[in-house]
């Protein structure tokens, strides 16, 4: 990534705005992905969803790991090798996304599976090709149409709020 990205005012510029801009991507994933997941294995009834919500907290904490430790990682080897110095701000930030809901939806399909259930077995690997890439289209459609936008504004509001006190221009 280039300075000039860094500098965005859609994206976090420090520790502090990163850890702002994770909690409300994975608040706002985790919160829509698995009970839509959920729903379509188990199909849709309070009762589903009431079960859902006592496994989101333990399916955020994975989700953040995740993220942090192997996400991360991978898409910061992978993204060079698709995006060259010259690419704009929006062609990084859709392969960054793509990078990283490729490798999450890949490990949480798994994971995500043994969670819900509540026991370590074979079934997510049994059934990988059936729900690997149907929920790797509910993540992606929901981390580019809610999700980032979502952080990115709140980005951009923090920067212009930070901008104002400091009586300067935001980039």
């Amino acid at each position: 990534m280039t300075n000039k990205m860094y500098a965005d005012a859609r994206l976090p510029r420090n520790g502090k705005e990163g850890i702002l801009f994770l909690l409300i991507i994975s608040i706002i994933s985790v919160n829509t992905i698995a009970p839509i997941i959920v729903g379509l294995e188990r199909g849709f009834s309070k009762e589903t969803y009431l079960e859902t919500l006592k496994i989101l907290p333990f399916m955020w904490v994975i989700a953040v790991l995740s993220v942090r430790l192997i996400a991360g990682p991978i898409v910061g080897k992978l993204l060079p090798k698709f995006v060259g110095q010259t690419d704009g701000f929006n062609a990084r930030v859709l392969f960054t996304i793509l990078l990283n809901v490729t490798v999450l939806s890949l490990w949480l399909s798994i994971i995500g599976t043994w969670v819900g259930m509540r026991e370590i077995s074979l079934a997510p690997f049994e059934k990988f090709l059936h729900i690997w890439p149907r929920n790797f289209g509910i993540a992606l459609w929901i981390e580019l149409l809610l999700a980032q936008p979502i952080a990115r504004f709140a980005m951009k509001k923090l920067h212009e709020r930070q901008a104002r006190k400091a009586g300067g221009a935001i980039s």
